[in-house]
């Protein structure tokens, strides 16, 4: 389990202070992207967390089907129904809706939940580089992203790629990838594709292929399904709060981590699910600012 010095926070970017008149438009609105019947859980986890993470206003775009089940979660978010096909995803022409969406938005997230076939995998090319907003993207994003690789040196603005180890594979030759080589073709990806690449695991790597950081939170408690939904939701909120893509990404994988590893102290390893992330994400941002205050 990690602990957590001054040293390790004070390298970390800074949440600027909130002003006493702030109103929720300070903050930015998060756009998350996903769900499908069978897993409206994963794109709720990225929402709940990005309403712990700070973010102004909340908005879930989901399949129509899905809508009743994922606004049940939280009644802080908003949701936006969009149309489905008939297993339950998003359709060809659910794209206009998300477009409209996102004019309105300051950062999205897309992927939780979201389902595999031909139609998304358009639609997520088509978010990567067209939509101008910075983009966070995980899970069924990345598997549509990886069948098209070529479209990602063309990004439509800032994008947050977050795959673990096996999400990472499928953008390489087939073969053997130890850890440490995988991280230097990330890097290298990173700056050919101009975005920000994520490398999930035991030591977290962020890089947009200049600079590289390793983060330091975390537990193997958080190898559960969910915890990426919940970083998706972590990251995206950050983004609208006066942070680079880059500090956004640092800081929304220090804290996901710190969470998880205050869920740990409390739950053990062997019981954390991604909810607890969520739970515990307020003590892991009160914890920072305490750690701040000391500097």
């Amino acid at each position: 389990m990690s602990d957590s010095s001054n040293a390790d926070v004070q390298r970390l970017p800074l949440l600027p202070r909130r002003a006493l008149d702030s109103h929720k438009g300070d903050f930015g609105t998060a756009l998350l992207v996903g769900g499908s019947r069978g897993m409206a859980g994963a794109i709720a986890l990225a929402g709940m967390a990005a309403l712990r993470s700070g973010a102004g206003r909340v908005r879930l775009a989901v399949p129509d089907p899905c809508l009743d089940t994922v606004a049940g979660f939280d009644p802080a978010y908003m949701t936006l129904p969009l149309p489905a096909d008939e297993a339950g995803r998003f359709s060809v022409a659910a794209r206009q809706g998300i477009s409209e969406a996102a004019e309105a938005a300051t950062a999205l997230g897309c992927g939780p939940g979201l389902g595999r076939s031909q139609p998304l995998s358009a639609l997520v090319n088509w978010v990567y580089q067209v939509l101008p907003r910075p983009v966070v993207l995980d899970a069924d994003a990345l598997f549509a992203l990886a069948a098209n690789s070529q479209a990602l040196t063309e990004p439509g603005g800032p994008r947050i790629l977050t795959p673990h180890p096996g999400e990472f594979r499928r953008f390489l030759p087939e073969g053997r990838w130890p850890r440490g080589d995988m991280e230097e073709v990330a890097i290298k990806k990173a700056a050919k594709w101009k975005a920000i690449v994520v490398l999930k695991g035991h030591r977290t790597l962020i890089t947009d292929g200049r600079e590289s950081y390793h983060n330091d939170t975390g537990n193997p408690g958080m190898a559960t399904g969910g915890t990426g939904d919940v970083l998706t939701g972590v990251i995206t909120a950050l983004l609208g709060q006066d942070l680079s893509p880059l500090d956004a990404t640092r800081l929304g994988v220090w804290v996901h981590g710190r969470a998880g590893d205050l869920a740990a102290e409390e739950l053990g390893e062997i019981s954390l699910t991604a909810t607890d992330l969520i739970r515990f994400l307020p003590f892991a941002f009160q914890q920072l600012a305490a750690l701040r205050a000391k500097e």
